[in-house]
């Protein structure tokens, strides 16, 4: 994994995407990387939540142009599925994702973004969809989770003049939660995370199925996954500990996400 540093800390995994000359595009080597990388922390049970970001002044900064440039129909076809096909992955494994956007979210940087769950920035980030001026559609989904994340009105806004955001502007209309000065932006992902980590994982892991299942359907349907949801975190021992700890008035808890 060349291009994707996992590391540990305690119970946050951390990916960062180094490509720095190139400010951390996306070529199939990157993306066979972030595929590995995900694996790995979602097979390590040790791991609760995962902070993903880019090493240097970039995020993401796009997919590698000079890959695609000369690329067929039937071959930009396929790295699109590729792509999607390894943020799909991203999106859909159990454990939270927090983006920590440290720069350049373009194209598929913003793409990578926006598949995480949560979404932090550095107020020097910029974000957009810049691919209709290069003679393409977004490639890795961007036209189906910026609409459902901003709106229609914003997102067929923002891909179809491909203008670039600030940090700023990408808060106001909820693609991003927080902004902080770039100085403290990891620090605030790990408090986010360490926050995150210190409930029951079972029942952080079924919400987060929830909504994510929840806004692919109808509510009556979303509804009926998170009935299932909340049955099964009541075959838990970490209900018993979480529910008789409020019950006894005592702070400390001891989840052992069983």
């Amino acid at each position: 994994m060349g291009f994707v540093k996992v590391e540990q800390q305690g119970h946050v995994g951390i990916l960062t995407i180094d490509r720095q000359e190139a400010l951390n595009a996306l070529n199939s080597q990157v993306l066979n990387d972030l595929d590995a990388a995900i694996d790995e922390v979602a097979a390590n049970e040790d791991i609760y939540v995962v902070i993903l970001t880019g090493a240097g002044r970039s995020f993401v900064a796009g997919a590698d142009i000079g890959e695609m440039r000369d690329l067929t129909s039937i071959e930009g076809k396929k790295f699109g599925v590729h792509g999607g096909g390894v943020f799909l992955k991203l999106e859909n494994m159990a454990k939270p994702v927090i983006a920590a956007v440290n720069g350049f979210a373009l194209g598929g940087g913003n793409e990578l973004c926006m598949a995480c769950d949560i979404r932090l920035a550095s107020e020097k980030a910029k974000f957009g969809q810049p691919e209709v001026g290069l003679g393409i559609t977004p490639g890795f989904a961007g036209t189906q989770r910026l609409p459902r994340i901003v709106g229609i009105s914003k997102a067929m806004e923002l891909i179809l003049t491909a203008k670039t955001i600030s940090a700023a502007e990408a808060k106001a209309i909820g693609l991003v939660s927080e902004v902080y000065p770039p100085e403290e932006l990891m620090g605030k992902a790990m408090e986010l995370a360490q926050a995150i980590c210190a409930n029951a994982q079972i029942a952080v892991q079924e919400s987060k199925r929830c909504i994510r299942m929840g806004m692919q359907t109808d509510i009556t349907t979303g509804s009926a996954f998170e009935a299932e949801a909340f049955g099964v975190c009541f075959g838990t021992e970490d209900q018993t500990e979480g529910m008789s700890a409020f019950l006894e008035k005592r702070a400390e808890k001891h989840f052992q996400n069983k």
